[in-house]
């Protein structure tokens, strides 16, 4: 089969490779669309421990063409959008089975931008923080592919107030489509915000911007950690001061959940299918790519280049 393949020089390349066989618990996708996310970047620089060479790719969408032992033999032919260990760039990837979800309403390109970030917006607002009606919420990366649906969720929560954080002032159209009251760009975070306090916020940036939203929480708000785009440099907080303030920390890691409770995690991403196939959300596919332009896809995206979700058509 065809696969994009990172190998040890941090290169990726165009290969044919053996096609992989289905464990058990496991079925096998034919592939048509895989999605690109943050952790395609994090993958390239070496910060997953991912013996290489390897075919990175987390997110696919396609048929079950066969499964591993304890599979249901009558999922085969199954339309699905699935998340997987690695694998997804390539014409042909093995994902496990509670983490294969029905896609019948979908069509396959959107299928593929559902990928990590959808289920990981969902269980921010709804599992993690638990936006409650009237709640003020301030998301950073707020146009890409986890911000611009964690602002639909809030709304769908009840959240009276939504702020973003992302882009410049270029993209601030973009906003109202995602439910965001206003978009404000990371050079004018925290400036720009003057004495507004907010009841959940989501970061996936890290560094100074962690502590930065720290002083803006409200009294009892909750801080939803969930990744370090700016920065693995850990930064200092005092439990005295969260103790005082009745403010929370949160920590998110899916792909830590897929593993140790990954019925957790299907629980939340077949409701948001269910929100997406009636079309209560919208996912913003702002990019499309060919298997062989992966390497530009993932560069583009490290450089901030992609709003939204972008998807690899390979079948």
């Amino acid at each position: 089969m065809k696969a994009i393949v990172l190998g040890s020089d941090d290169r990726f390349a165009l290969a044919t490779t053996e096609t992989p066989a289905p464990g058990p618990g496991e079925v096998l996708i034919r592939v048509q669309y895989a999605g690109l996310q943050w952790g395609d970047v994090l993958a390239a620089h070496g910060h997953f421990p991912l013996p290489r060479p390897f075919v990175p790719g987390f997110e696919a969408a396609g048929n079950i063409v066969a499964v591993g032992k304890g599979v249901d033999a009558a999922r085969i032919g199954r339309p699905v959008t699935a998340l997987t260990a690695s694998g997804a760039f390539a014409e042909f990837v093995t994902a496990p089975a509670v983490l294969a979800f029905p896609a019948e309403d979908l069509d396959p390109r959107t299928a593929a931008a559902f990928g990590w970030a959808t289920p990981t917006a969902y269980d921010l607002i709804n599992t993690v923080t638990r936006v409650r009606p009237g709640d003020r919420v301030l998301i950073h990366a707020a146009l890409g592919g986890v911000g611009s649906l964690a602002a639909q969720f809030a709304r769908g929560a009840g959240a009276a107030r939504v702020v973003g954080v992302g882009g410049g002032a270029e993209q601030a159209c973009n906003a109202p489509d995602f439910g965001y009251d206003r978009l404000i760009s990371r050079a004018d975070f925290p400036d720009a915000l003057a004495d507004e306090q907010f009841d959940v916020i989501l970061d996936p940036v890290g560094g100074p911007a962690r502590l930065a939203n720290l002083d803006r929480l409200a009294p009892h708000g909750r801080l939803a950690v969930y990744g370090n785009m700016a920065t693995f440099e850990p930064v200092q907080i005092n439990a005295d001061d969260l103790l005082m303030n009745g403010t929370s920390v949160l920590a998110y890691n899916s792909n830590l959940l897929s593993r140790t409770h990954p019925e957790r995690l299907a629980a939340g991403a077949a409701e948001a299918l269910r929100l997406l196939a009636d079309r209560q959300i919208r996912i913003d596919i702002s990019a499309e790519y060919e298997l062989a332009d992966v390497p530009a896809a993932v560069q583009r995206l490290a450089a901030g280049g992609t709003r939204g979700k972008a998807v690899i058509r390979i079948g």
